[in-house]
């Protein structure tokens, strides 16, 4: 029976852990979307995570609308993203990068563009006087032809850089679940309509990916149950299980899932897990994630419904996060008022167990 603290093969990585690090949006690039020196610091004080998955990364000009969040699309960003990876590594540490097209969340204000999307319905604002986001375009054949192409690019890139892998984004109401989830994907095309058709954007970009950087070095991360940033869908077994499986076929690295729960702390939903369906359809390491506790990921270690389980928030206050688990001491507290500013307090400065 595996516990959190034994090794993991994924891929073509020797994880000496089971405690990976989620992607986390934290803001410290440019205002051009190129990685910097404080961002150096900030990953290699958690290296020893089993598996670091880096915050979620631009694809391309028009599908990064977040201010101040990295890219993989220029040279400038592949060489700023070398001196990272490179201090991960020294640390002893393994990252993968996480692909990211946001679609129609992709702010105009941030792109200069009309985003893009499965259909041409606005995405929902909690204050909708002030939604920074537009009415984004149906994306044509042409354009998706283009997205696929530019997960090819920035995969590249990423192994350019240094990563050990990539994730492609397909979680949480971006471009590609907003392909997933009949609740925003309305086309009548070759994309839309039944499970496998709205699969199909998923399955080209991984595709292509693994083409690009092989399947031990490419890996998923679904949103299955629940409703994140206006995407939702009447039947997630419907199209996520046959998802999994076919990722299953392909032979990914590993699959991650944030899973919500009717007492979630970021974001909940009563629409019950698909994990323990997903677990049978999907033969390959399976990584859980979303408000865990130690007991709790080592239950589903125990029961075989999770290989892995990756946390976010902990690690943003607990660089060392695996040495606090396996010795049982306290954790710091993160301050969610510093999560997104520009500078290092509550980036950089969380104090390690033998300084805390």
């Amino acid at each position: 029976m595996p516990t959190l603290f034994d090794p993991i093969k994924i891929g073509a990585i020797d994880a000496p852990n089971r405690i990976f690090m989620a992607p986390l949006t934290r803001t410290r690039a440019t205002e051009g979307h190129v990685p910097t020196e404080l961002m150096i610091e900030y990953y290699r004080q958690r290296a020893g995570a089993g598996l670091i998955i880096s915050e979620a990364t631009g694809i391309s000009r028009h599908g990064l609308g977040w201010p101040h969040a990295p890219g993989l699309w220029l040279p400038s960003q592949v060489e700023a993203w070398k001196p990272v990876t490179e201090a991960v590594h020294r640390a002893g540490g393994r990252i993968f990068a996480q692909l990211w097209h946001m679609g129609r969340l992709a702010r105009p204000d941030v792109t200069g563009m009309q985003s893009l999307s499965s259909g041409s319905a606005r995405a929902p604002y909690a204050v909708p006087e002030k939604n920074p986001y537009d009415v984004p375009r149906p994306a044509t054949l042409d354009d998706l032809r283009q997205v696929v192409d530019d997960y090819e690019s920035a995969a590249r890139n990423a192994i350019a850089a240094g990563f050990d892998g990539v994730q492609i984004h397909a979680a949480n109401g971006y471009l590609i679940d907003q392909f997933l989830r009949d609740g925003v994907n309305d086309r009548d095309d070759d994309y839309g309509g039944s499970p496998e058709n709205r699969i199909r954007l998923l399955r080209e970009a991984t595709e292509r990916v693994i083409a690009t950087v092989g399947a031990a070095r490419t890996a998923v991360r679904l949103s299955p149950n629940g409703e994140t940033q206006g995407a939702d869908d009447s039947d997630p077994a419907r199209v996520f299980i046959p998802a999994a499986k076919m990722l299953s076929d392909l032979g990914i690295a590993f699959l991650e899932l944030r899973e919500l729960s009717p007492e979630g702390t970021f974001g909940s939903s009563s629409v019950p897990k698909l994990s323990p369906q997903i677990r049978t359809a999907f033969a390959g390491p399976l990584v859980l994630n979303q408000d865990y506790s130690l007991a709790g990921a080592e239950a589903d270690l125990a029961s075989g419904v999770a290989d892995a389980i990756s946390w976010g928030r902990l690690f943003i206050a607990n660089p060392d996060l695996v040495e606090r688990f396996r010795d049982g001491a306290p954790l710091n507290t993160p301050n969610p008022k510093t999560f997104y500013d520009r500078g290092p307090e509550g980036y950089t400065d969380y104090p390690a167990l033998e300084v805390a």
